[in-house]
């Protein structure tokens, strides 16, 4: 009950923080790049773009840092177990997080958020800059130490604690299960955040507001989509190939393939019991399963059958599969929800080409639900690959069940449970409010005054603005 109880806490306060991380993790990328428009044009729709959604990312980080607060603290409350024998090496990386990268774009953003009449132009520039790099740095801490826990790596077994011991933060931080997470994981986050700003600037076009504002802004965010899902695309069959060499289970679970087969299939959609072997495919692609896990269409795929006995002789008695349906959808979810994106950045390139900007109604549903697609997306991926990995809480090493604090007691853990979520539905409620709020209002009129004469050194010169 104790596990059960502490596994869905932590997925509910985890996947409830997810939905933040990869707008905020691309949208303030969008700032940088409107800013710097604005910086190297002195256009004034670049500028009013910049402050937008400078609003709307700073409602989206403020929400993601208290949610993540939250997230480290069950580590010690409910995964004590866990945290005693693991906590040398995984604590690593998420230290670093926190006293290098969340600094910096902490420190940075503060200056950003209260310099614009106090700094000039382009030091108020380099500040949204440094804080952008630091969101990418906080990322890549957080997404090494869950990478240890898929792949782990540079530790030991202390002989006398019994506990995990680091030897080599090198291997942690750079190792390839990592450098891909971390690669395929910001790849899909400037979707996320393409379709949120492409969705936003398409609503207001269709009610003929800031026209000159929004078009650049749609077509900004179409041709990120498209970037990105390439990006995706290319790391997401690198990481597939990689995980069926390090958790092959968790491929097999993706395509609910029991037994071992030569030029698997991919099924696009079953019906039935997935989580058994009497499921039915309704359509499938010949071989790309082989394709996706082994670069051949003829290759070989262990099926879970096979495995499950494996790591029976490995790891001892034990069911070591995961929960299929899970996973099985997830890794559909995850594909079809970009493939999707992808197709509508590129029928919004065609929509606005020779200076068209597109009203209808149909247009603007479309652009509202593909802003939710890929964040739907992006969280169904990071399901599949948590819950591919069960029953280990850090692969082959500690087991989900063996990880839960051993005193805390059920009512405890349900009595917490029961209030984060509740705390977490008032806090949506609040977000969606605000946000709706700040999106409704639109981007401010701009008053410019330049109390400089031109000067050679254009950092001189600083920007007073009113909303």
């Amino acid at each position: 009950m104790n596990l059960d109880l502490a596994r869905w806490q932590f997925a509910v306060t985890t996947v409830y923080h997810f939905f933040f991380v990869p707008i905020t993790l691309g949208t303030v990328w969008f700032v940088v790049g409107f800013q710097t428009a604005w910086y190297r044009t002195g256009k004034e729709k670049y500028l009013r773009l910049t402050k937008f959604f400078g609003k709307l990312f700073l409602i989206n980080f403020a929400m993601g840092v208290v949610t993540g607060i939250v997230q480290e603290f069950q580590f010690g409350m409910n995964w004590s177990d866990y945290s005693r024998f693991v906590g040398d090496v995984f604590g690593a990386p998420l230290a670093m997080e926190g006293l290098l990268a969340f600094f910096l774009e902490s420190t940075f953003l503060g200056l950003w958020i209260f310099g614009w009449d106090r700094l000039p132009k382009k030091l108020h520039l380099a500040t949204i800059w440094a804080a952008a790099t630091g969101t990418l740095l906080s990322a890549f801490f957080i997404l090494a130490a869950n990478s240890w826990m898929q792949h782990p790596v540079g530790f030991e077994i202390s002989a006398t604690t019994g506990r995990a011991v680091l030897n080599d933060i090198g291997a942690v931080l750079f190792q390839n299960t990592s450098l891909l997470a971390f690669t395929h994981t910001i790849s899909a986050s400037f979707i996320v955040a393409g379709s949120f700003v492409a969705g936003i600037a398409a609503w207001h076009l269709s009610k003929g507001r800031h026209i000159e504002v929004f078009r650049p802004a749609v077509k900004a965010g179409a041709w990120v989509i498209l970037v990105a899902a390439v990006a995706v695309s290319i790391t997401g069959d690198l990481d597939s190939k990689l995980m069926v060499e390090q958790q092959p289970m968790k491929m097999a679970a993706a395509e609910a393939l029991y037994q071992s087969a030569d030029s698997a299939p991919f099924s696009i959609l079953s019906i039935g019991d997935i989580s058994g072997e009497n499921a039915t495919r309704i359509i499938e692609v010949p071989g790309l399963l082989s394709f996706l896990a082994t670069g051949s269409f003829d290759g070989r795929v262990e099926g879970i059958n096979d495995l499950q006995a494996q790591y029976v002789q490995t790891y001892g008695p034990g069911d070591y599969v995961p929960y299929v349906p899970a996973t099985y959808w997830g890794f559909r979810l995850m594909i079809g929800l970009g493939m999707v994106s992808a197709l509508y950045a590129l029928w919004v390139l065609w929509r606005f080409r020779g200076g068209r900007a597109p009203r209808s109604k149909t247009f603007v549903w479309i652009s509202g639900l593909i802003t939710l697609f890929p964040l739907l997306g992006i969280s169904a991926g990071w399901i599949f690959t948590e819950m591919g990995r069960q029953p280990w809480v850090v692969f082959g090493l500690q087991q989900t069940a063996d990880g839960v604090s051993p005193l805390v007691t059920t009512t405890e853990i349900l009595i917490s449970f029961i209030g984060f979520t509740l705390i977490y539905a008032v806090l949506a409620v609040f977000e969606l409010r605000i946000l709706l709020k700040t999106i409704k209002a639109g981007p401010a009129e701009v008053t410019s005054v330049d109390p400089f004469e031109d000067s050679k050194n254009d950092s001189d010169k600083n920007l007073y603005f009113a909303y």
